[in-house]
């Protein structure tokens, strides 16, 4: 665990004054990110989305950290470059100190559009730290379904109505995706507990190859809830175990929260306008299938977990 009188004395390189919406995540995410790298030297690459058009106005940038900006679909490629020719410098001498490298992306340009880049830098090795800030639909473009939005959630392009209930398909499990490249490190965390995600990036930074967060991120507008409650909105998801907070470190499955009295998962989808629908009477089975398929998993996980190697 992280020390939180240590962490107070951490540099914060991401100001105040961005344009990002009251109770978004995607800051919170940003900044106890560049406050657990401590005062290491850090570049950042950040992919094209909420985080970057906020905080990115030109001629202004709220990052203190060297930035680059990549399109949707190159973000792991462009800090791959970086920290290849880094890794080049370093061997000719002509660079002595130490340099971490982070990349930022939303969850289309992760899940989605990014899903080959991403890959390819974890296969390679690149000495990075990919987080995703999963917000799980494409909020700055207006709010359209991605591979990461749970099935039966309501968006501009899978609307629920007299013809449809929202998206039909399930969301990708990246996680899992990113555990099979059989990395150093991937994890799961959450907006609404600064310990548990903070020591993830600690423990990301640290590993001596390629590492994966990804970070349930509450957008406040594409999921109907007030800007206030973003903190509570995502430790329910935990809570009903929507949104498991674990980690996988050299292949051993450690689960990090586990809660104390599991809750229904109507807990976490009553607080959202993008689920209201499902609470009408005749979507009841909707509500039995979601929480049947959060047991099934939720079982997985605790099996895996008890396993010295997953297996």
């Amino acid at each position: 665990m992280v020390n939180l009188r240590e962490l107070s004395k951490n540099p914060v390189r991401i100001t105040g004054g961005h344009r990002l919406c009251a109770g978004c995540g995607a800051g919170i995410v940003a900044r106890q990110t560049l406050v657990a790298a401590g005062n290491a030297l850090v570049v950042v690459v950040n992919a094209t989305g909420c985080l970057e058009v906020s905080t990115t106005i030109f001629p202004y940038s709220a990052w203190e950290s060297p930035y680059f900006h990549s399109a949707f679909e190159n973000a792991a490629a462009t800090c791959s470059g970086v920290e290849a020719a880094y890794r080049s410098l370093k061997f000719q001498g002509k660079v002595k100190e130490d340099i971490k490298f982070i990349t930022f992306g939303g969850d289309g340009g992760t899940y989605d559009i990014g899903l080959q880049s991403l890959s390819g830098a974890m296969e390679r090795g690149h000495k990075m730290l990919y987080i995703c800030y999963n917000n799980e639909a494409y909020m700055n473009t207006g709010i359209q379904r991605s591979g990461a939005t749970p099935k039966w959630a309501h968006t501009t392009t899978a609307p629920a109505g007299k013809k449809s209930q929202g998206k039909v398909q399930n969301k990708k499990d990246l996680t899992q995706i990113m555990i099979a490249h059989d990395i150093p490190y991937v994890a799961q965390s959450y907006v609404g507990n600064w310990n548990d995600f903070m020591t993830k990036v600690q423990k990301a930074l640290a590993v001596n190859g390629p590492s994966f967060i990804n970070v349930l991120t509450p957008c406040r507008l594409g999921w109907g809830y007030k800007p206030e409650y973003t903190m509570k909105v995502a430790r329910l998801a935990v809570e009903t175990c929507m949104w498991p907070s674990y980690e996988v470190e050299d292949g051993v499955y450690k689960i990090n929260v586990e809660p104390k009295a599991k809750k229904p998962v109507t807990e976490f989808l009553k607080l959202q306008a993008r689920f209201k629908h499902l609470f009408k009477p005749d979507n009841a089975y909707i509500l039995e299938e979601i929480q049947g398929n959060v047991d099934k998993k939720w079982a997985f996980l605790q099996n895996r977990a008890k396993s010295a190697f997953g297996a």
